[in-house]
């Protein structure tokens, strides 16, 4: 690879390259020493084209989920069976790998900025600006970049919008899934909360069990199937539809509903 060459979006890939390796070890033991990441389905990984994959999963924290499925992604690429051990792996990174974030975050700072170049598709979200309500209209620039990204390589998509558990996903999803038309793998994560803060930059908790698993694509009509039957689809797979509410352990409701208060009085 040589030092110059770009990727669709204009960033030098040697650079990207030494970012996503810096960011990785620095990130390591958060995933295999603090607490245990525990992954299942790395062989579908290995299964999949290079390009035009949709990952869909839902979200717990700002950055902890994309950065442990960087280098879970990445391990498997690498022969590593359900494991991230032995951080060699992050010495030749998948660079055609991408995420969706709100642009207002990956502003915010210059570690956000840095985390942003590693990857970011950075969009506009049409709900929600600075802590505030809004009713936009989508960039049509935002979905043409996510084309782009799907054209090139891997996208991870977490399609909720929130890291608030068992809200409605967005359905600006379901409409990519039927125009780009990739191959769109679910993935399930949980712990993430439980063991970091909400942007998931600092280790909140130690001894935290978290999971991550990776399931089989989904079967998508992309022509006929519409866009409410692809989000129901997709909800049942993250396991973030309403009727999962009913096998949650009542302590963990009250958990999350107790977050959900004090963030409405923070903002109030």
């Amino acid at each position: 690879m040589g030092l110059f060459k770009k990727n669709p979006f204009g960033h030098n890939l040697f650079l990207k390259k030494w970012l996503i390796r810096i960011l990785g070890l620095m990130s390591h033991q958060r995933y295999k020493r603090f607490n245990k990441l525990e992954i299942d389905g790395s062989e579908i990984i290995r299964s999949l084209p290079d390009t035009n994959v949709l990952f869909v999963s839902n979200h717990r924290t700002y950055f902890a989920d994309v950065v442990a499925m960087f280098h879970v992604f990445n391990a498997s690429l690498s022969g590593r069976e359900d494991s991230i051990k032995n951080v060699g792996y992050i010495w030749h990174p998948k660079l055609n790998m991408y995420y969706i974030a709100a642009a207002e975050t990956m502003k915010k700072s210059l570690l956000t900025k840095v985390l942003a170049y590693a990857g970011s598709i950075s969009v506009e979200r049409t709900w929600r600006s600075e802590g505030k309500e809004v009713n936009r209209q989508v960039k049509m620039s935002d979905i043409s970049n996510i084309g782009i990204a799907l054209k090139d390589g891997w996208v991870i998509t977490f399609p909720q919008g929130t890291t608030t558990p068992w809200k409605p996903l967005r359905k600006g999803t379901a409409h990519i899934i039927k125009k780009f038309k990739p191959i769109v793998v679910p993935v399930v994560i949980d712990g993430f909360r439980r063991s970091f803060d909400k942007k998931g930059l600092r280790v909140k908790k130690k001894g935290i069990l978290q999971s991550m698993v990776i399931k089989e694509p989904l079967e998508i009509d992309y022509d006929n199937e519409s866009t409410e039957s692809i989000i129901e689809k997709l909800e049942y797979a993250i396991e973030q539809h309403p009727s999962f509410l009913k096998v949650i352990p009542k302590e963990e409701l009250l958990a999350y509903e107790e977050e959900h208060q004090q963030r409405k009085w923070r903002t109030s």
